[in-house]
């Protein structure tokens, strides 16, 4: 009896969307699996209740369910509304002590894992670019080799490394937000929330930006002041950056998606994994937070988990 009454309650309710609401037909269909969904976990309930009797207990089983099952956080949490949708449709049609949805929320979704190259491809990425010597009659190509030696050496943003002058200058009201001190072999940048900070630069790093600076008068125009510069001679773009680093690996045949912020990523990694001295990571990459840099932790652990997946001769099935 309570199959029927369910039954009939789901068909009312789509009917409602369709006629009154006027959702699209796909719209409609994703609610009927959604709501076919919620009558068979129902449905196996001790006595088979109607809908009037699911109380809150029951949706947080039936969540748990869907996550063992493999649902991810967004998907369980579009059922849940429209389970919640549904319920709240059901009370103003039939008395109900509450909407069971109500104060039910799905897994919270995981942090997305930041992509970070191999040491080996990273080096590779960088190496190959910084191998040929500076070509008068190709500054772009020595200001890339630049450009990619320091990334991956210091772990900026890109937003820093365009922001870049070739060294501190002052003028009326403004002065730099970056500039590398040759010195002291180190770069300093404006981060987020004009947070400075000076980071080590690398020795290949330093000699790609000499070989960069050696040919780099053959761009300068208006505006000395900026480190990095396009073809035109202005201050170098982040987009630019992020085409020019992408045809790069593409030509080298690096299997990734590379960007500015897969270097930044990689330093990261690699430093970590080196060192272990998450704080240290911490101040050169200029995070507010430690736990913006202790999600470098899961890459180094995600990084074991494949060495002893791929080596141990119990790690897995094969």
């Amino acid at each position: 009896m309570s199959d029927a009454i369910n039954r009939a309650h789901i068909a009312a309710y789509l009917g409602n969307l369709t006629s009154q609401r006027q959702l699209a037909e796909l719209t409609v269909s994703s609610y009927a699996r959604d709501l076919a969904a919620l009558a068979r976990n129902t449905q196996a309930l001790p006595g088979n209740p109607p809908f009037t009797a699911v109380s809150p207990v029951h949706i947080r089983k039936f969540t748990a369910q869907m996550h063992v099952h493999g649902l991810s956080p967004r998907s369980i949490a579009r059922t849940l509304s429209a389970w919640r949708g549904f319920f709240g449709w059901l009370a103003e049609q039939v008395e109900m002590p509450r909407n069971p949805v109500d104060g039910v929320k799905a897994p919270k979704r995981s942090q997305p894992l930041p992509k970070a190259l191999s040491a080996d491809d990273a080096v590779r990425l960088v190496s190959q670019s910084s191998q040929a010597a500076p070509d008068a009659s190709d500054p772009a190509a020595a200001c890339d080799r630049a450009m990619f030696e320091l990334l991956y050496s210091s772990g900026l943003r890109v937003s820093e490394l365009t922001g870049l002058d070739l060294r501190y200058v002052q003028h009326a009201g403004t002065s730099s937000l970056g500039w590398i001190d040759f010195e002291a072999q180190t770069v300093t940048v404006t981060g987020k929330g004009n947070k400075m900070r000076s980071v080590p630069v690398g020795q290949p790093a330093m000699a790609a930006i000499a070989d960069w600076i050696a040919v780099r008068g053959a761009l300068v125009k208006a505006d000395p002041d900026p480190l990095f510069l396009s073809a035109r001679g202005s201050r170098i773009s982040p987009r630019l950056v992020q085409l020019r680093l992408k045809a790069h690996a593409q030509k080298l045949g690096i299997p990734a998606d590379v960007h500015p912020h897969v270097l930044r990523h990689s330093f990261a990694s690699h430093v970590l994994q080196s060192s272990g001295d998450l704080r240290a990571v911490q101040e050169m990459l200029g995070h507010a937070s430690i736990s913006s840099t202790q999600v470098y932790t899961s890459l180094d652990f995600m990084r074991l988990s494949q060495v002893y997946d791929a080596a141990h001769p119990r790690a897995k099935k094969r």
